[in-house]
């Protein structure tokens, strides 16, 4: 029977310009040989000191177009919310939130691939650690279903993808298409454990993830861009690929 465990860790209230490295040493403890470390975007962000004072002064929707890889101009939904696509993730609002944000709009991190492999290197010799995998995770609504769900935004030290192609299934025919979001499922795992309200848990560690292939190097440029799909090549392109889309400013 495979299983998995997963672990909220509780933190002080994050403050902008702190450290996310001695965050990480406060209060990640006695990490093992191929646990996976979650932690969310916004305090990577906030130590980033990636945030809008909203003080009446800024116009949302204007940073929001700032921020998004492609946008549609205008809100479109019942709650004013603007589609965005960021980072080739479709997103509300290029993932600028307002929530635990005390104040400020907070951005998504800057350099997030740099930052995540830097979050791995880091734990690896404190911890003296050669397998272990670290993820930078944020939330976002799913089309057609109430709710929000965890998503993987960064990654590095493991394989992202689980790839089914040419396995055969219980019948013994060999798939076509399928590859299992590795990043995707633990990201919403941890998700549902941490909490999106007052818990103060931004960081989780997940262990016993015998299904993930570990790896002793950060995901290279090419490997980051074979995880995107190009919108025409994607299963949602109907809604991807339309006029409708302007580019953003990132």
């Amino acid at each position: 029977m495979l299983h998995m465990i997963v672990t909220a860790v509780k933190t002080h209230k994050v403050t902008i310009g702190e450290d996310i490295f001695a965050i990480l040493d406060r209060y990640l403890l006695n990490l093992q040989e191929k646990d996976v470390v979650i932690v969310t975007s916004k305090i990577v962000s906030i130590c980033q000191g990636q945030v809008v004072k909203n003080d009446g002064s800024i116009d949302k929707n204007e940073l929001i177009r700032k921020e998004a890889q492609f946008y549609i101009d205008k809100p479109l939904s019942r709650y004013y919310v603007m589609l965005t696509i960021k980072d080739n993730i479709l997103i509300a609002s290029s993932g600028i939130d307002e929530s635990n944000g005390n104040g400020y709009f907070v951005l998504w991190p800057k350099n997030i691939h740099q930052i995540t492999a830097d979050i791995w290197k880091h734990l690896r010799i404190t911890h003296k650690i050669n397998k272990i995998g670290v993820m930078v995770t944020d939330t976002r609504a799913t089309p057609l279903r109430w709710g929000t769900i965890g998503v993987g935004l960064s990654w590095c030290g493991f394989e992202p993808l689980k790839n089914y192609i040419g396995e055969p299934d219980i019948y013994g025919k060999k798939l076509r298409m399928t590859k299992a979001s590795v990043i995707d499922g633990l990201a919403a795992s941890a998700d549902l454990i941490m909490g999106q309200g007052d818990e103060q848990t931004p960081l989780a560690v997940i262990r016993d993830v015998s299904f993930v292939q570990f790896l002793e190097k950060p995901p290279t440029e090419k490997e980051i861009e074979d995880l995107k799909i190009n919108p025409r090549d994607d299963l949602f392109s109907p809604l991807t690929d339309t006029p409708k889309w302007k580019k953003g400013k990132k």
